[in-house]
């Protein structure tokens, strides 16, 4: 979910910016800064990113510049003629190179707040800027879509590894049965030494609770739907990191349970392969919204 965009506009009074980024997240959290007097744009900008994007952490910037000569400098004409008037009642001479020293007598409209304008300007420029920012959203979308690809190549590739796995557990467990006969077997005529033989009945017993502990067929059936799952996961145009990451630990619930229940040694080395595989490719689910 990593990506960067920067997109400029501009009128014939200002010239503007917006730099949007994005960076893993498990969750949505949209950090926005704007200048001063631009905050009206602070529900616009949140609407359209949240419609963008429904995970990872949004950096979304907005640097805006005056040009140079553009209404650089304006004089407060109420403010200076009632410095005048106080002038004249104390009976002094007004100077105006000291007038216009006195703070508010001459504004800057290079602030970015625009107050001198009128309001339709204002929106205007308003509505410009925001296009920019969409622009700025789409191309960092396009960005993570970009990446998207990349990681769903990945995550294949672990999806075809696990899915092997599964595959040599499956042949594997099929001859776990015999050996855990044939342990059983031999620890029942050791126990049997001397001692004139055990119950056949609680030998039978014991043999099924064994059997019945070591089958792993139920584990492997659902590793097998898990990957389907997550093929179809991959095939959607839509949002799947939180369902996906869902599944993740679903494989990992699989994956332990296998390796719990092994009465092999390959079996046991085949569940911790599938256990790494199972880790790489929930980091790279995290990458993906």
């Amino acid at each position: 979910m990593t990506g960067f965009a920067r997109m400029g506009g501009g009128d014939d009074r200002f010239h503007w910016v917006w730099e949007a980024r994005s960076v893993n997240g498990k969750g949505h959290d949209l950090r926005l800064r704007l200048p001063n007097g631009w905050e009206a744009l602070d529900p616009i900008a949140r609407e359209k990113a949240k419609a963008f994007f429904a995970r990872g952490n949004i950096t979304v910037a907005l640097d805006v510049k005056p040009i140079a000569g553009a209404g650089a400098m304006r004089i407060n004409e109420t403010f200076l003629a009632q410095l005048v008037a106080r002038c004249e009642q104390a009976g002094e001479s007004p100077r105006l190179d000291r007038l216009l020293q006195v703070r508010g007598v001459v504004e800057s409209a290079e602030d970015g707040t625009a107050e001198a304008e009128e309001e339709t300007d204002v929106e205007a420029r308003r509505a410009a800027v925001a296009v920019t920012l969409e622009e700025a959203l789409t191309a960092l979308k396009a960005a993570r879509k970009a990446e998207g690809a990349r990681t769903a190549a990945v995550l294949n590739e672990r999806l075809d590894e696990i899915a092997t796995l599964t595959a040599r557990a499956a042949e594997t467990a099929d001859a776990q049965p015999s050996a855990i006969r044939d342990r059983l077997a031999r620890q029942i005529e050791e126990l049997s030494e001397g001692r004139g033989g055990l119950d056949p009945e609680r030998i039978a017993q014991e043999a099924a609770a064994l059997a019945v502990k070591a089958d792993v067929r139920e584990e492997l059936d659902r590793l097998t739907g898990h990957i389907e799952a997550a093929r179809a996961l991959l095939a959607e145009e839509a949002a799947i990191g939180r369902r996906f990451d869902f599944l993740c630990q679903e494989f990992n619930r699989e994956a332990n349970t296998l390796a719990s229940k092994s009465a092999a040694l390959t079996l046991t080395r085949i569940g911790l392969d599938l256990k790494a595989a199972i880790d790489q490719m929930r980091e790279q689910v995290q990458n993906i919204e």
